[in-house]
């Protein structure tokens, strides 16, 4: 958080896929260990993969993600069957995925997924200009299902109530720390991937640890309360987005921003809306009804004609850059050191 109305994007799945996934020069690992098995797959329309898989993107460090100059994405998960690395290429009309490591045959199967293949956007209707103009520069805009809870849900915990920037770094300490590198080609060279770690490994993360990523002892006892009932939060998946929201919220710590941010990224939830955000409602106000003092309520409101699809259209508006300009200064680094 950065001030009132900051000007770079808030922490919403929406904003992982403002401008797209951004190139990142040079680092990118060679094919040393060989290929890995590959699927095509053709998608039923626009695809942009910029847009798509962005909100998996947890700042521009992010050890789990990388955007290749060729255009490609890859992505390192955890996944029920170990870690796997994924790189997803479109060309022509159709996606290329090629994934390596424990893991690889569960994400090529969960490959249309998490492009958007359940996702609806002809069930979405414009009701606002700035919105309708959004959609039409941005036809490639689908929503993501991973399929996986945890992996959203622990770096949704260390974005609660502190700066982007000091989010990210946590992230970033933590999982190249404890985590393992990234099966493939990806784990490998100067700039390797890392899969994050383990439920167990997190549980096991000393206290001094998470002080030195600067996480404060709220949210590093919420993913340890996370990680204990990791399968069972994990099951979630096979629930609808409010009854896996639900289920969530039963972790202290754990409140309807947090479960909103999860099932966006895990169930693909296009009615999802995150509230008790700083940033969010104002954007969403001035947008809609040029009122940059709207509050979660207003916003609700202002949503309405987008029920059943206000995740999107909050994706959209975010998409458009309208945004009212900061009038606050920025929020300040805080040493946990110092609480």
């Amino acid at each position: 958080m950065a001030g009132r109305f900051a000007p770079r994007p808030p922490r919403t799945t929406a904003r992982g896929g403002r401008t797209g996934v951004p190139a990142v020069p040079g680092g990118m690992p060679q094919q040393a260990t060989g290929p890995g098995r590959v699927r095509r797959w053709v998608p039923d329309g626009p695809l942009d993969l910029g847009l798509v898989l962005g909100p998996l993107r947890r700042g521009p460090g992010d050890p789990t993600f990388r955007a290749a100059p060729d255009g490609s994405v890859w992505r390192a998960f955890r996944t029920p069957a170990g870690p796997g690395t994924l790189r997803v290429r479109a060309h022509g009309g159709e996606v290329c995925g090629e994934a390596w490591g424990p893991g690889a045959e569960w994400l090529l199967d969960q490959l249309p997924q998490l492009l958007g293949a359940a996702d609806d956007p002809e069930a979405f209707v414009p009701r606002h200009r700035v919105v309708a103009l959004a959609r039409h520069r941005r036809p490639g805009l689908r929503l993501t299902r991973t399929g996986l809870v945890l992996e959203s849900l622990i770096p949704s915990v260390l974005e609660q109530k502190v700066t982007t920037d000091e989010a990210y770094r946590a992230w970033r300490l933590l999982v190249r720390r404890f985590g393992e590198p990234a099966p493939g080609p990806a784990g490998a060279g100067e700039r390797p991937m890392w899969v994050m770690p383990a439920p167990r490994t997190w549980a096991l993360i000393p206290s001094w640890e998470w002080h030195r990523a600067g996480v404060d002892d709220k949210r590093a006892s919420t993913v340890l309360r996370a990680v204990r009932v990791a399968a069972r939060l994990e099951q979630a998946v096979g629930m609808p987005p409010a009854q896996a929201r639900a289920r969530l919220e039963l972790v202290p710590g754990v409140g309807p921003w947090t479960s909103a941010e999860v099932v966006q990224r895990s169930h693909g939830a296009a009615d999802a809306v995150t509230v008790g955000d700083l940033h969010l409602p104002g954007i969403v106000g001035w947008a809609l009804a040029g009122n940059r003092h709207a509050d979660d309520s207003v916003m609700l409101e202002l949503l309405e004609p987008y029920a059943g699809q206000r995740h999107r259209a909050v994706r959209l508006i975010l998409l458009s850059g309208r945004t009212p300009a900061r009038r606050a200064p920025k929020m300040p680094r805080v040493d946990i050191g110092l609480l």
